[in-house]
């Protein structure tokens, strides 16, 4: 099947992505394989994220593409694909996903967004620092240690008791 996507070269998007059993806290768990994942994709496949949250069971993020270049789709098939590898093997693997040599760790789908204007940017990177808040894990958003608020708190640009 073929999605619609936003394919704008050099484009800011911003991206939700979840395990595929949500009572699952694998991305908190293996924060540290995580963000080496996307470093070591970073290096060959450069982008820039520009804010990103990761909770237990899902993670959304802010990135711009270098100029010219639309492929984000292939940078997340390779985090999540390098993440699954590394893991245990735990979890059932149903047919259609043995036959596709997927591990059931993620949601095949993700969501992707092209952030149109700075308005645009601006609340979905309040929502991303909000998002801890909101689903309970923390009651200020600078609470969350997995949280690119604290760059933005460091930097001047968020008070630290911003959505307290």
């Amino acid at each position: 099947m073929r999605y619609r996507r936003a394919w704008v070269p050099g484009g800011t998007y911003f991206f939700t992505l979840a395990l595929h059993n949500r009572s699952q806290t694998l991305l908190t768990d293996h924060i540290d394989l995580l963000r080496n994942v996307m470093h070591q994709v970073r290096e060959r496949h450069p982008f820039e994220t520009l804010a990103a949250v990761v909770l237990p069971d899902h993670l959304h993020c802010v990135w711009q593409l270098p100029d010219g270049d639309y492929d984000f789709a292939t940078r997340w098939a390779l985090i999540k694909a390098a993440f699954s590898r590394q893991l245990p093997r735990a979890e059932p693997i149903s047919l259609s996903r043995n036959l596709k040599r997927e591990r059931g760790i993620w949601q095949r789908r993700y969501w992707e967004h092209c952030i149109r204007e700075q308005e645009d940017l601006e609340r979905h990177i309040d929502y991303i620092h909000f998002n801890p808040v909101k689903h309970g894990h923390a009651d200020r958003a600078s609470e969350w240690p997995y949280s690119s608020i604290h760059r933005y708190i460091r930097q001047g640009l968020i008070a630290e008791d911003w959505a307290g």
